[in-house]
């Protein structure tokens, strides 16, 4: 089965294809060769005469050479797959990077990513090298059966077509059916990494044994689905056996007739025996070759959706250094709506000298974070610009705009390594002693000191033996190694105590005065050392002030 949008992947590792069709090719010619040799020395063994030393060494030869790159396709096969499966997954988290957050399913998108890629690495390396073997190899049998017995190789012709063609336009009806089976395969693996995700929030709402009867009645359906597939694909199976062997027998039965009526001698009906059988192994592991496949085959609708993803953030510039220590930040004119929604913010005015920091606050749903998600170009504004030491956001490249600007969300993310790795995350080769003094700042020194293994500690997934203002403050610690020119906090001490949110602001305000940062607070104590205030409304800038935050300048909703 050939796949516009597989054909289009396919481009990536043509040469691989093409070095596996010519192993298979090799292969196909080593086999006539053998049946033919075989056929010549069983014929010469019935008439009595001849010497047979020759065809027998020959066939010897023959057999070794075939046995080797027998032996070799194998491990050939397995490297290339591993390279194909290696791009292939490189091109598609490329794009997944891309995709917007609100538009990502984790576990439809990893079974795509892992089992739809360990499909195609069969269809890339298997069925479509071995389809080019079908296209060749048959073929050049048909023809020399015809020069040795006409009506057989009219026969074996006829045979042979049936045998290719026949299963391949139930194909399409197994492809149908398969991609209808891959949605639901795709749909369920999603339910099932949400579930495992959210496992005490079921169980505090005592909805996990509802929740967990639905997934079973989905898994049977599924199960249902894939026996249909099976059944169905032994009736392609069926068709092409039955076109295998009576095309056979039907033209091993021509060239009797033709030995009968004196117009072909008995060497020729055991060479045409022998040959007829070659004919339709390369379309019998054709058969073999697309069931390895069909799975990844049957994942193209959602390669498809992957590699058609329209990013968040389109192409970048040409500025390659980053922000320096204290540059500002201006927003003019900026306007972004969030997809399918009347959410965001509209004509956003604002600078931030260098060096500056500034409180964002106002209520929730106003805006706040959707100026961080700018500022770290998670997503494009629909007009007007974001500017970062003059430069136009879009100009940076990506890399150097990660260097100069570092949001930490109200919710970060830890991976399950050691806390010194997740602290290294923005700078692999920052020393002990700067690990040290940013995770000081951020209080959070201690907490690490008082872990098993310290800083050597390995976390579990998200860091979930932590309280979340433990994650939250090495989440801050992380931000501060970076030492980006422009931080953003994103309400990053919600979880945080008084006492505590005081050491941690008088810390990240003391770690790097020069630095120019953002605070979108919900709470005032949260933005007591900033210089200036904006309060934002609706998606706009409703108010502003100079110095700290007080009660008589607290926008409602945000509590002291």
């Amino acid at each position: 089965m050939i796949h516009r949008r597989l054909l289009q992947l396919a481009g990536t590792v043509p040469g691989a294809i093409l070095a596996l069709a010519a192993v298979g090719l090799l292969l196909s010619a080593l086999h006539v060769t053998f049946a033919v040799l075989v056929g010549l020395v069983v014929a010469a063994l019935v008439r009595g005469d001849g010497d047979i030393g020759l065809p027998l060494t020959a066939l010897a030869v023959v057999a070794l050479v075939r046995a080797a790159v027998i032996w070799g396709r194998e491990p050939l096969a397995s490297r290339i797959g591993a390279s194909v499966r290696i791009r292939l997954r490189s091109r598609l988290l490329e794009k997944v990077a891309a995709v917007p957050e609100a538009e990502r399913r984790a576990g439809r998108t990893t079974a795509t990513v892992i089992d739809g890629v360990d499909g195609l690495d069969a269809y890339y390396t298997r069925y479509l090298p071995q389809l080019v073997v079908v296209l060749l190899a048959p073929a050049a049998i048909v023809v020399i059966v015809t020069v040795l017995a006409p009506a057989a190789g009219a026969v074996l012709a006829v045979a042979a077509a049936v045998a290719v063609l026949a299963p391949r336009l139930w194909d399409a009806r197994l492809l149908r059916n398969g991609r209808g089976r891959w949605d639901a395969f795709a749909r369920l693996s999603g339910d099932y990494v949400e579930a495992l995700q959210s496992i005490p929030l079921l169980r505090s709402f005592g909805a996990a044994e509802r929740v967990g009867a639905e997934l079973d009645d989905r898994a049977e359906d599924l199960r249902a689905r894939t026996m249909s597939q099976l059944r169905m694909s032994l009736v392609e199976s069926a068709v092409s056996g039955v076109a295998v062997h009576v095309g056979v027998v039907a033209a091993v039965l021509a060239a009797l007739a033709a030995v009968v009526t004196g117009s072909a001698t008995a060497t020729t009906a055991v060479l045409v025996l022998m040959l007829a059988r070659e004919c339709f192994r390369p379309v019998s592991e054709l058969g073999q070759h697309w069931h390895a496949g069909y799975l990844g085959l049957t994942a193209v609708d959602g390669l498809d959706a992957l590699l058609s993803a329209q990013p968040a953030v389109r192409g970048e510039g040409s500025r390659t250094e980053p922000a320096p220590d204290g540059a500002a930040v201006e927003l003019h004119d900026v306007t972004y709506r969030y997809p399918g929604a009347e959410t965001g913010v509209s004509g956003i005015d604002l600078r931030i000298a260098p060096g500056e920091t500034v409180a964002v606050l106002g209520p929730s749903g106003a805006g706040k974070s959707t100026l961080a998600r700018l500022l770290e170009r998670g997503a494009d504004p629909d007009q007007g610009s974001v500017r970062i030491d003059g430069t136009d956001l879009r100009d940076y490249t990506l890399g150097a705009l990660r260097r100069s600007v570092v949001v930490v969300p109200q919710d970060p993310v830890l991976f399950a390594w050691s806390v010194r790795e997740n602290l290294r995350l923005y700078r692999p080769d920052a020393g002990d002693a700067e690990i040290r003094a940013a995770a000081a700042a951020a209080d959070a020194h201690d907490l690490i000191s008082a872990l098993p293994d310290g800083y050597d500690t390995v976390l579990t997934e998200d860091g979930q033996q932590l309280s979340g203002g433990q994650r939250q403050r090495i989440a801050i610690a992380r931000a501060l190694l970076a030492r980006a020119p422009v931080l953003v906090l994103d309400e990053v001490t919600s979880a945080l105590d008084a006492d505590t949110e005081r050491r941690v602001v008088e810390g990240v305000f003391d770690h790097a005065p020069e630095r120019t940062t953002v605070v979108i607070a919900h709470r005032l104590s949260a933005a007591g050392r900033c210089s200036r205030w904006v309060r934002i409304e609706r998606g706009r800038v409703a108010t502003s002030g100079e110095g700290p935050p007080t009660m008589l300048t607290r926008p409602a909703g945000v509590p002291r």
